[in-house]
């Protein structure tokens, strides 16, 4: 099928099939904890790096705004198949990312081609930090979970230290990145020493 012609009612089944597959991302429990302290889903998390897109698109003139925003929607979505494996809990030397491109592979499949392609295409350029877009989905990606880590009702195991240092390579994108980064640091900080006891 081209872009733009009628689809078919298999298509359209194959459309609806994929969409409740899905689903389950609204079901994948991530280990970061909302204000109110019950575990967030994959795609409360995603609902809100889409947010922050939104919110700071004007700062990027050059940037392909539509584009991030299929990545960051599409970054998480294999994890719909397996579940979300948190920054703490990866295995050294273990490749998460061979294993959620399988687990979308398997959730696109009742897709028609052209779809898959564009949405593999997407995660792979995603995953791979292959493009500016992709590089500030990553950026945002990492802002969004620390900024969830500070303002989450958080379980006394939490390691606010870890967070310090998490995905810095890729927040350090540019200035505004950097300087949300700053901001959200502060407050980990913070979060660390009324944990420590230190305040």
């Amino acid at each position: 099928m081209a872009y733009g012609d009628i689809m078919s009612s298999t298509e359209l089944e194959g459309i609806l099939t994929f969409l409740r597959n899905a689903e389950q991302l609204k079901n994948t429990i991530r280990s970061a904890v909302t204000s109110d302290g019950r575990h967030e889903s994959a795609a409360e998390h995603t609902w809100r790096l889409c947010l922050m897109v939104l919110i700071f698109e004007k700062d990027y003139p050059k940037i392909n705004i539509l584009k991030l925003l299929k990545i960051c929607i599409i970054h998480d979505l294999g994890e719909a198949i397996n579940g979300d494996i948190s920054a703490v809990n990866q295995v050294q030397g273990v490749d998460k990312g061979v294993e959620e491109r399988k687990d979308l592979k398997q959730l696109i499949e009742p897709l028609f081609s052209e779809l898959q392609n564009e949405i593999l295409s997407l995660w792979d350029e995603y995953e791979n930090a292959s493009s500016s877009e992709a590089l500030l989905a990553k950026a945002f990606d990492k802002i969004e979970t620390l900024l969830q880590h500070t303002q989450g009702k958080n379980h006394e195991n939490i390691d606010y230290r870890f967070n310090l240092n998490y995905g810095k390579k890729y927040t350090d994108f540019d200035e505004l990145t950097s300087n949300l980064r700053a901001i959200i640091d502060k407050d980990t900080r913070q979060r660390l020493a009324e944990k420590d006891g230190t305040i």
